[in-house]
């Protein structure tokens, strides 16, 4: 039981964490590498080995951990826009299965012969440190300017790798490990991912249906809603014994590329939950390391396995994965360097610590060196690499959020457009941008002045449009801006023509 005057210090000194680690989100930023680092050297020093609280419940962690990666799954898929990772699903989902067996395989093998672990905790440290993170992944690459192509191929791969890793990491962490064969235990696992990504689809779309249909009397219910739905996809499937985690995300996709009511609302709202889950999640995670249990052994175990990861396993997971798809070698390589770890490899240590495994609590101590040292490496330098094997993409935002409300009466969208340096719109007169019937430029913000532009305004690098598109038409209106950006005013006729975006985009509500 817990009373009031406990509750108000936990109010307190969880207010004071919450304030610090968003204020932490700046400096992340600046220097380039997650947030996650930071929750993490917070919960640390918030422990044992600082400030004196003591947390060891694996079995909390384990649950707790769960509960932070569904509200992050959640908020992947909402915020992923289906018609720039269409292309990119495949490869993700191949990089995401195929890729995550050899990289297992190469990392026990590698382990087993140079550390003499045995094979069963061999095969878990390859499991619980193959997956990506969804969110270092998310807040990392979204500041690279990458093609469409190759960030989605990473997106999808995040998303969808914590399903069968999950799975994996689950079974080599109970019984069924030695009573079951190798074939049954990968039938099952392909069972249950293709189980949940069903129903997650099926519950997706009966949500967006719904939601579509029934007028809530207020614009805060349907954030609600929609994470109820993304919760009730992993519940109930979970429930069925199939992966949650994949329903999760498969749900959240669906939703959120709905036409539903109050959309940038929903993002905001789940936006916000993602960043709260995940400081939560990464200052416990912190809270359970033991820094004073550590020993050089367990030191030198993560860098060797980290060494193995980086360099050997994932190198040879992107090569075999991406065979059938012949991506250039600049892009494998760059795959090869951004699998990015962080909470996820933490979290699924907790599972053989929570079953209470035989050297479970040094395979989570060898995780936590792992991650914190090589996303340390691996995260800062991300834009360099990008550089030097010359990836530049679209400059421009990659969520573009539409507002389909408040009100049904009002069925159109505000977009905002910046010209970048090297943008063909510059010197395109607003006459000749020939929008789609309906949209047009109702502002341009020039030098902190705004004015009405008429057809004969030729618009300059640094400015801000304002374009008012018709729901119908707001696809088209983008792709024509987008076009025009590539191949200036003659854009009709130099369709095919690739250059990069420098326009950057994004939508903005209605006021």
């Amino acid at each position: 039981m817990i009373t009031v005057a406990e509750l108000n210090d936990f109010l307190l000194y969880g207010a004071l964490v919450l304030l610090l680690a968003i204020l932490a989100v700046r400096a992340s930023v600046r220097f380039g590498f997650p947030s996650l680092l930071i929750y993490l050297a917070m919960g640390v020093a918030l422990g044992e080995a600082g400030l004196g609280v003591h947390f060891d419940d694996a079995q909390l962690a384990h649950a707790l951990g769960f509960a932070a990666l569904v509200v992050i799954l959640t908020e992947g898929g909402l915020t992923t826009r289906w018609a720039e990772v269409r292309g990119s699903m495949l490869p993700g989902l191949v990089l995401a299965t195929v890729g995550i067996a050899v990289s297992v395989l190469v990392v026990a093998v590698i382990v087993h012969g140079t550390l003499g672990f045995g094979w069963r905790l061999s095969l878990l440290l390859g499991a619980v440190t193959s997956p990506t993170d969804a969110a270092a992944v998310f807040s990392v690459l979204r500041k690279v300017p990458l093609p469409r192509r190759l960030a989605g191929v990473l997106e999808a791969e995040s998303g969808l790798n914590d399903a069968p890793t999950v799975l994996l990491v689950t079974l080599l962490s109970s019984t069924a490990f030695a009573e079951e064969g190798v074939p049954r235990i990968v039938g099952l696992i392909v069972g249950e991912l293709a189980g949940g990504a069903a129903l997650g689809f099926l519950i997706g779309w009966g949500g967006a249906w719904l939601l579509r249909r029934v007028a809530l009397p207020s614009s805060g219910l349907y954030p609600l809603a929609v994470v109820s739905f993304a919760v009730l996809a992993y519940a109930f499937t979970s429930f069925v014994h199939c992966s949650g985690f994949a329903a999760v995300y498969v749900a959240s996709l669906v939703l959120g590329n709905a036409e539903l009511p109050h959309r940038p609302t929903t993002r905001s709202f789940v936006e916000g939950l993602a960043w709260l889950a995940q400081i939560g999640l990464f200052v416990m995670l912190g809270l359970l390391a033991w820094p004073s249990r550590l020993d050089w052994s367990d030191v030198l175990a993560g860098l060797v396995a980290g060494l193995a990861l980086t360099f050997v396993a994932r190198p040879l997971s992107v090569f075999v994965s991406m065979l059938p798809f012949r991506p250039r070698v600049p892009d494998q390589l760059f795959l090869a360097w951004a699998g990015l770890r962080g909470a996820v490899p933490i979290v699924l240590a907790t599972i053989p610590l929570a079953a209470g495994l035989e050297r479970a609590d040094r395979l989570f101590n060898v995780v936590f060196v792992l991650v914190v040292v090589f996303t340390l490496v691996q995260a800062p330098t991300l834009p360099w690499v990008g550089r030097v094997l010359r990836l530049g993409g679209e400059d421009e935002v990659r969520d573009l959020d539409v507002e389909a409300a408040p009100l049904e009466r009002l069925d159109a969208d505000l977009l905002q457009i910046r010209i970048l340096p090297r943008s063909l719109l510059a010197n395109v007169e607003v006459g000749e941008l020939r929008l789609p019937e309906g949209a047009s430029v109702a502002l341009v913000v020039r030098e902190g002045r705004s004015l009405v532009p008429g057809m004969r305004t030729a618009l300059k690098v640094g400015d801000d449009l304002l374009v008012v598109a018709p729901r119908r038409v707001r696809e088209a209106t983008e792709r024509r801006l987008r076009s025009v950006s590539r191949s200036g005013r003659l854009a009709g006729w130099l369709e095919g023509h690739q250059q990069p975006v420098h326009a950057r985009v994004r939508w903005i509500r209605r006021p």
